[in-house]
């Protein structure tokens, strides 16, 4: 009963609605369904547990799973960080470098940003990762990263087994027409399995063997996109910052050098900063070492200067028919609804005559903001006066 109860009182019980949800179900049945063919496959049909060889390749298909499994967990339960609610700088002075966010009521402390699923501004974010329902950021970058390398490893094992499973099985009778082709097949027929492989055997192998090299290839592409920002110590969003930042000093000709503030000029001392021994990264999430050349508000500065220019370049809209917010609206014609943005960002509900504010598009969709009325305007002036928050 104790030992329930210390299970049950988990601090962070709560967190564990984070799985119900597509993503990690679809995660979860990909890891299952893999892990769980290529055991069945290995002790059944292809190295069967009572030779030397088999029994190896059986411990490390548990260890692949178990490792897997431990950091895709800790990516979604430990979490990014978040910046605490109605957060200043320790410094009065500095907040004139920083973003205020009105939905945590605080500032934005240096790499921060603030995610609207999570709706909460996430230390160091990376992006929000639908896989794991959560995002990726300062306290789970390095966990995320090593499930990113650890499943298509052990997928890339699993295919293995799969394929060779259905050769061994079917080599007597199918003939493949690989005359050149020699394997030695004397260890797979040194046994009898206990059970046939059947239709439904081989149709299982053969799904199971196409979501390990899917996986392979898609989560092994998005691990070295995940190295490729790590070794610079930038994230995905830093590095969008840093390319709009060049296009910015470009187009004004200001002359301005930007140097990004976090890449401390080593590939070595960059991935320290997110892989250490203990498994937690360096620093609090709110202040950083950077560049010799830069201080701790170089990049917000940047980002300051980024939003004053999307405000000057922003280009007012006046809606001519309603729009429910439906994330793909067939009744606003084909094109619109099979160009929809592969976003999770949300649809803004528009009434005719509302003004928008829009800062970039396509032709189809704009992104943007909605323009209150001066009477919307007035009257939410008068709510946050009433509430003392102006």
């Amino acid at each position: 009963m104790n030992i329930f109860s210390m299970v049950v009182t988990f601090e962070n019980l709560h967190e564990v609605r984070r799985l119900c949800h597509w993503g990690p179900i679809i995660a979860l049945s990909v890891i299952s369904i893999c892990s769980t063919m290529a055991i069945f496959d290995s002790i059944i049909w292809y190295w069967p547990l009572d030779t030397t060889g088999g029994s190896i390749n059986f411990i490390m298909l548990i260890n692949w799973t178990v490792l897997i499994l431990y950091n895709y967990f800790n990516a979604m339960f430990v979490g990014p960080g978040y910046i605490p609610l109605d957060w200043k700088p320790g410094n009065q002075h500095h907040t004139q470098y920083l973003q205020y966010c009105k939905v945590c009521h605080g500032y934005k402390a240096p790499r921060s940003h603030h995610c609207r699923k999570c709706n909460r501004c996430v230390m160091k974010m990376d992006h929000h990762c639908p896989w794991i329902n959560n995002c990726c950021g300062h306290l789970n970058h390095a966990y995320f990263t090593s499930f990113l390398l650890l499943a298509p490893l052990g997928c890339s094992h699993a295919a293995i087994i799969f394929i060779m499973t259905m050769y061994t099985q079917l080599y007597d009778r199918i003939s493949f027409g690989w005359s050149t082709v020699k394997i030695n097949m004397s260890a797979a027929r040194q046994f009898q399995p206990l059970i046939p492989f059947s239709v439904p055997a081989f149709a299982a192998t053969l799904f199971a063997l196409g979501l390990a090299l899917g996986t392979t290839i898609a989560v092994g592409m998005l691990f070295f996109i995940q190295m490729k920002v790590i070794i610079r110590n930038k994230t995905s969003i830093e590095s969008w910052i840093e390319e709009k930042a060049k296009d910015r000093i470009q187009h004004y000709q200001t002359g301005e050098e930007f140097i990004f503030p976090y890449d401390l000029g080593s590939c070595w001392l960059n991935f320290k900063q997110v892989f250490t021994w203990t498994g937690m990264p360096k620093g609090d999430g709110l202040e950083w070492p950077v560049h010799p050349k830069c201080h701790q508000h170089t990049l917000t500065i940047e980002q300051l200067k980024q939003k004053a220019d999307k405000r000057v370049r922003s280009v007012q809209y006046q809606a001519v028919e309603d729009y429910n917010g439906a994330c793909c609206p067939l009744s606003k014609g084909l094109q619109t609804f099979f160009r929809t943005p592969c976003t999770e960002e949300p649809r803004i509900p528009l009434s005719k005559g509302e003004t928008i504010l829009a800062t970039r598009g396509t032709k189809w969709w704009m992104y943007g903001d909605k323009m209150l009325s001066e009477k919307s305007a007035k009257i939410l002036c008068l709510f946050l006066n009433y509430f003392g928050m102006m």
